[in-house]
Parts: structure tokens; C-alpha cells; sequence
């Protein structure tokens, strides 16, 4: 079995902008969040979602859905990033010394 590597380990990061003025675009933005997390994503910012990907290919095919997947009017810009790159975030909080930020699990087994 190939040893893996951080550096071959992908991230996909989801950030987006969808129009919630009138109730049918909230339910849309509602909707598409509620997709990125069946996709296996978590929440990093209101608007910022993260998933772990095994490799670039993956994280490919992952982007697609997405794309498939945005509303109308919508804006999603995607990331991808190494693991080794992820692990270099640098994260700060209103309150000094609270707890760090939860990372999200790379792998979930079924």
C-alpha cells in the first residue's frame, strides 16, 4: 500500500454568495447548504465549507457536483489546498485563550 502523503492529500474548500432576500432564494441557499453537508462538507464560516479529499481527481469530481448543484444568482468559488497547507491555517477568535477551532475529520468511514 502506497504511504500517503500530505502533500498528495487534497482539501476542498467551498466559499459562496447566494442572494436570501425574497423566502424561494433562502430556501435555495437553504437547499444548497444542506447539499454541501450530505457531500460530506463541514461548515468552517456561514458562507465557507471544507471537505477532505483523497486526491486531486476526487476533489475534481467533487467541484463538478458542486457546480451542478449552485443556484440561481448564485457565486461559489472553490480551493483545493494540500493537507500539508491546511495543517499551516492560522486562526483567530475575539477571546484570547479560548478553545482552537475544531479541525474537520478527514476521513469518515460507513
Amino acid at each position: 500500500m502506497p504511504k500517503l502523503s500530505g502533500y498528495r492529500l487534497m482539501w476542498v474548500m467551498a466559499m459562496f454568495d447566494l442572494p436570501v432576500v425574497t423566502k424561494p432564494e433562502r430556501k435555495r441557499a437553504t437547499a444548497f447548504r444542506a447539499f454541501l453537508l450530505d457531500q460530506g462538507f463541514e461548515m468552517v464560516q456561514f458562507s465557507v465549507y471544507a471537505r477532505f479529499a483523497p486526491g486531486r481527481e476526487r476533489a475534481e469530481a467533487i467541484t463538478r457536483k458542486i457546480g451542478a448543484a449552485v443556484p440561481q444568482d448564485g457565486k461559489v468559488d472553490i480551493l483545493y489546498f494540500t493537507d500539508k497547507q491546511y495543517e499551516q491555517i492560522v486562526s483567530f477568535r475575539g477571546k484570547p485563550g479560548g478553545p482552537k477551532p475544531k479541525r474537520p475529520e478527514q476521513l469518515a468511514l460507513f
